[in-house]
């Protein structure tokens, strides 16, 4: 019993390391590509280009990875990440030109996008449906820490050499890479791929519409909502602080540090126990308007007490929202768990690329817009996901009377 509870525990561990460090890359990014675009003479264009062009990747390749999980297994796909994700870094930290940052965005997005929707459709072969949320929750405590430290870790190591983050963060890929070699198992039999590979090959965009109108479509746009929020939120949060209450960068990187912390523990400790006590429809329903409170009390903030607060609060609500949903999908995936998973991280991606855009223009109409609009479109996908769910038991109750 143990022996066997210790054999899901470890390939579960590994799992969070990698998607730690992937996400510890893409934060370390975020306060020093500023100063790169500086040193490459480049201008703001190409700042905002090189951020939107890893999400961009991800959105594009997500579901062919995740479809190639589905037929030539899990463990492949998740060493090739890892070695593309280290390349990606070493070449950002030893890139001499502006094509060269460009490539090494677009590289850590192509193979980033592997190894994320393949890790979630790994969990999903290696739990049950009653433990599904308390895996998805620790993988996503791994992401949220690691999309905390990398900021601060970024900041430190660059004050010693611009370029040591990206070193150590292609170190590190490489050694997660070779430890998945010899340690991670592969999860699917070989009738799994079989059956895969006989699967009708369809275009990505004609199989995004077709998933939307499959029982995950609904959730695959919730996915969407939730990260377009999140992107929303986040992307001009800095902007918002200092426009309005003339924090400094010191001070918003405390609230992401300390917000970020209470997400990842809300993640790996609440998201299993929830969604065990109350069902997947009732945390997804509590976390959409818990993060709709957050974004409304932004606006009557009036110190950094109050700040801090209603932020927390957002970011509570949208750490349980994310596992939650990946915990739900993936029960409804079926034996398509990479392909449901990568179509699940293309819409993700397509949120995390339009909320900045949409955030960044109502920003210059008014800085409360972007807040108002994230909470007014949570709302309405509340409203939805009630309405879809009172469909699901009509529908659950007419068949049962048939």
């Amino acid at each position: 019993m143990v022996e066997a509870k210790q054999k899901k525990t470890a390939p579960l561990l590994l799992l969070m390391l990698n998607l730690f460090i992937i996400m510890v890359g893409i934060g370390l990014v975020i306060p020093i590509l500023p100063y790169y675009v500086e040193a490459f003479n480049a201008t703001g264009r190409d700042l905002g280009l090189l951020v939107a062009s890893f999400a961009f990747m991800q959105f594009l390749l997500a579901p062919f990875w995740g479809r190639l999980s589905d037929r030539i297994g899990r463990k492949p796909l998740i060493t090739l990440g890892m070695f593309g994700f280290a390349a990606a870094e070493f070449i950002f930290a030893f890139a001499t030109d502006l094509w060269m940052l460009y490539a090494s965005r677009i590289l850590a997005g192509t193979f980033g996008s592997a190894i994320m929707p393949t890790a979630m459709a790994y969990v999903a072969d290696v739990t049950s449906e009653e433990d599904r949320g308390k895996g998805m929750g620790l993988l996503g405590a791994a992401m949220a820490l690691g999309i905390v430290i990398g900021p601060g870790i970024g900041g430190w190591l660059a004050e010693i050499e611009l370029s040591l983050p990206f070193l150590i963060a292609g170190c590190a890929g490489t050694l997660a890479a070779i430890v998945s070699v010899f340690m991670l198992k592969e999860t699917l039999s070989d009738a799994d791929k079989e059956a895969a590979k006989n699967e009708e090959k369809v275009n990505h965009l004609v199989r995004m519409m077709t998933a939307l109108k499959s029982p995950v479509g609904f959730l695959l746009v919730l996915v969407f909502v939730m990260s377009f929020a999140l992107a929303n939120f986040t992307s001009i949060f800095g902007f918002y602080a200092l426009k309005r209450y003339g924090y400094d960068p010191a001070e918003v990187g405390v609230i992401v540090a300390v917000t970020g912390v209470i997400g990842a523990i809300a993640q790996g400790t609440l998201v299993g126990r929830l969604t065990k006590r109350f069902g997947d429809n009732r945390v997804v329903s509590g976390s959409l308007l818990l993060s709709a409170i957050g974004f409304v009390l932004m606006v009557f903030a009036f110190d950094y007490v109050t700040v801090l607060l209603t932020v927390s609060i957002f970011f509570l609500g949208n750490s349980i929202l994310r596992p939650s949903l990946n915990s739900f999908i993936s029960k409804l995936a079926g034996k398509q768990q990479g392909t449901i998973m990568g179509l699940n991280n293309s819409f993700l991606s397509l949120g995390n690329a339009v909320g900045p855009v949409v955030a960044g223009f109502l920003f210059e109409v008014n800085i409360h817009i972007p807040y108002l609009l994230g909470a007014a479109v949570l709302l309405v996908a509340l409203a939805a996901v009630k309405v879809w769910t009172a469909s699901k038991v009509e529908n659950s109750t007419i068949e049962n009377s048939n």
